[in-house]
C-alpha cells in the first residue's frame, strides 16, 4: 500500500518552514504486459464513413469536441464533450457525427487488458452496453486529468524526442490509475484478455465455417486448445457451447434463407451443414417453435400485408 510520511519544521523567527511528504510503496501497478499500441487523433469532417469493427485489444475512445453517436452490435447511445468510451477487445463498434458539431477526438489501442464493470451500478451519468462479445462503457471525465495526460501524451508522441515511448507508456499507467481511482472500474489480467482472445477467434470461425462438418476436435485443433478446457471457455465466454453456438448460427441463417430465398427445405438444409432435412426440420422447430414449412408461410404473409 501506499503511505505517506509527513515531517514539519519550525525554524522559527522569519524561516520559511519545511514539508517533506514520503512515499513508500509496496503495491505494484498491476499493469505487466499491458502495451499503448498507437495514439491517434481524428475529427469528423463528413467526408468519409466509419464502419462497424473491432479489434483483439482495447481501446479508450475520448471526445475533445463536438457531439455524435456511439454504436455497437444493434445498439446506440450518444456522446459529447469529455466523455470517455471504453471499448473491450473484439466489440463490433463505429461512431457517427453529428454534422452540427462533428466530432474530435483522441484513440488509445492497448494491448494485454480488458475492463471489468461489475462495481459501476452506481456511478451516475454513465452507460454500460453489454455485447455478445463483451462490454462497452460511457462516463464523462469532466473532473479529472485525463485530457491533460492525453494532451501530454500527444505531445510525448509528435515530437518523438528520446525516451519518448517510455513516456507514453507511463502516461498510459496514469490513465489509467486515474480511471480506476475515479470510477470503480476493474481491469482484467492479461492472461484472460489472451483466453477471450481466442474465443474470440473459435467464434469468428464458426460464423464463417458453420456449413462445414464441426466437432470439438476440429474447433480444439483450430484454437491449438485442449478440447474440453476449450469447450469450458468458450461457453464462459459466450454463455453457451461452441456446439449450441453453432447450432443457433445455423438457425439464423436458415431463417435468413427461408424468408429470402426459394431453396427448397432440402436445399437449405444442405447450405447449413445439416446431415439431413429432417434433423434441420427438428431443430427449426425446437429452436423457433414452427418448422421451417410454417416459418417460410409466416414470412411472405407478412410481405403481403405490409404491401
Amino acid at each position: 500500500m501506499w503511505s505517506i510520511h509527513v515531517d514539519s519544521f519550525d525554524l522559527g523567527g522569519d524561516a520559511m518552514g519545511n514539508t517533506r511528504h514520503c512515499i513508500e510503496n509496496d503495491k505494484p501497478s498491476g499493469f505487466d504486459g499491458v502495451k499503448l499500441l498507437y495514439v491517434s487523433t481524428s475529427k469528423y469532417e463528413g467526408d468519409w464513413q466509419s464502419i462497424l469493427h473491432s479489434h483483439p485489444f482495447s481501446e479508450l475512445f475520448y471526445v475533445v469536441h463536438g457531439s455524435g453517436t456511439f454504436i455497437t452490435e444493434g445498439m446506440e447511445f450518444s456522446v459529447g464533450k469529455n466523455d470517455m468510451v471504453i471499448i473491450n477487445p473484439h466489440v463490433q463498434h463505429t461512431e457517427k457525427s453529428l454534422y452540427t458539431t462533428p466530432l474530435e477526438y483522441i484513440v488509445l489501442g492497448i494491448d494485454g487488458l480488458a475492463f471489468s464493470f461489475e462495481k459501476i451500478a452506481s456511478v451516475q451519468d454513465s452507460i454500460l452496453m453489454q455485447t455478445a462479445s463483451g462490454d462497452v462503457y460511457k462516463y464523462n471525465t469532466q473532473n479529472s486529468y485525463v485530457y491533460a495526460y492525453l494532451n501530454i501524451m500527444l505531445e510525448e508522441i509528435t515530437k518523438k524526442e528520446e525516451n519518448y515511448e517510455a513516456v507514453c507508456q507511463n502516461l498510459l499507467e496514469v490513465i489509467l490509475l486515474c480511471m480506476l481511482r475515479n470510477n470503480n472500474l476493474s481491469i482484467v489480467q492479461s492472461s484472460n484478455v489472451l483466453l477471450n482472445r481466442e474465443c474470440a477467434q473459435i467464434k469468428n470461425y464458426l460464423d464463417a465455417n458453420y456449413a462445414e462438418n464441426i466437432t470439438l476436435d476440429t474447433l480444439a485443433s483450430f484454437s491449438h486448445m485442449n478440447k474440453y478446457y476449450m469447450a469450458h471457455a468458450f461457453t464462459r465466454y459466450m454463455g453457451v457451447s461452441p456446439i449450441t453456438y453453432l447450432l443457433q448460427k445455423r438457425i439464423e441463417e436458415g431463417k435468413s434463407l427461408l424468408s429470402s430465398t426459394s431453396h427448397s427445405i432440402s436445399q437449405i438444409s444442405t447450405i447449413l451443414g445439416f446431415s439431413s432435412q429432417s434433423y434441420f426440420s427438428q431443430a427449426f422447430k425446437k429452436a423457433t417453435g414452427r418448422t421451417p414449412v410454417q416459418y417460410r408461410a409466416e414470412c411472405k404473409n407478412k410481405e403481403i400485408v405490409e404491401k
